[in-house]
């Protein structure tokens, strides 16, 4: 076979000068990108429908480990925010080991950016532990209809200027018009899929579905470092020399952390 021949069937220069595994993880993470926008959006969109009785995230996230009752408006929910965003200064400084071949700097840096994933992933099942059982203070009153039978109307009096009550057909009534329904009800704490203390059920299914959708990926990101980690201290790459997996992980690692900044101006700051 001629020279001319080989090259052809050679396969070529790649027209984005990156590897191929590289350039699959940018694929990955453009499609994964779409998802959590449509997610994002339309949470926004039915934010805005019932924007009268959407709850405010300063009076739902106010707790903190060891005070109590105490409400610390956010202030949980900015220390994990930050603390995954010091994991991803530990992936930049774990790739720029790998560019030097430095195994033991590799170690190190991957073993911080673990730790920060696991925080973040205990902080998320506290923060939820709470938001499921809910508080005295916060309570609703879940309307029933004639027969005893709950129909899903919610009388949501947790501030007395956002009273109100959502029908099935998602109608939005006012403060006078709710206290016919008011007198036939039953106290709901916390929140699940159904129904929530803190307002609308959709606030309820869509922090559910984005947040845990967020912390699979975390999750997903943090076992996928462990593997990478043992395989570096058992000197997997050390004949080849190619640490490039790191750098791929590290670009799941920063999307995962960028996605974050934005759900949580979303859901905690918007």
């Amino acid at each position: 076979m001629t020279t001319e021949k080989l090259s052809i069937w050679a396969g070529g220069k790649s027209p984005f000068s990156i590897h191929w595994g590289k350039l699959y993880m940018w694929i990955f993470l453009v499609s994964d990108a779409f998802t959590f926008s449509s997610l994002l959006i339309s949470y926004g969109v039915l934010r805005h429908k019932f924007l009268e009785v959407w709850p405010h995230a300063y009076e739902v996230f106010v707790h903190f480990p060891l005070f109590g009752e105490k409400s610390v408006p956010l202030a949980y929910v900015g220390l994990m925010t930050f603390i995954l965003i010091l994991s991803s200064v530990t992936m930049v400084l774990a790739v720029e080991a790998s560019h030097r071949k430095s195994k033991k700097e590799i170690l190190i840096w991957l073993s911080l950016t673990i730790i920060g994933g696991f925080f973040f992933l205990g902080s998320q099942a506290w923060e939820w532990t709470h938001f499921i059982m809910g508080s005295e203070q916060g309570a609703i009153h879940l309307i029933k209809t004639p027969d005893n039978k709950f129909n899903g109307q919610i009388a949501h009096w947790t501030n007395e200027d956002r009273t109100a009550i959502i029908l099935p057909d998602r109608t939005v009534l006012s403060p006078s018009q709710s206290t016919p329904y008011i007198a036939n009800s039953e106290k709901v704490e916390g929140a699940n899929l159904e129904v929530n203390e803190y307002g609308p059920p959709m606030f309820a299914d869509y922090f559910f579905g984005v947040t845990g959708f967020h912390g699979f990926h975390v999750f997903s990101g943090v076992a996928i470092n462990i593997i990478v980690l043992i395989l570096v201290w058992k000197g997997s790459f050390d004949k080849s020399g190619n640490y490039g997996i790191i750098e791929n992980i590290g670009l799941y690692w920063h999307f995962v952390d960028l996605v974050w900044v934005f759900v949580f101006t979303c859901f905690y700051l918007v």
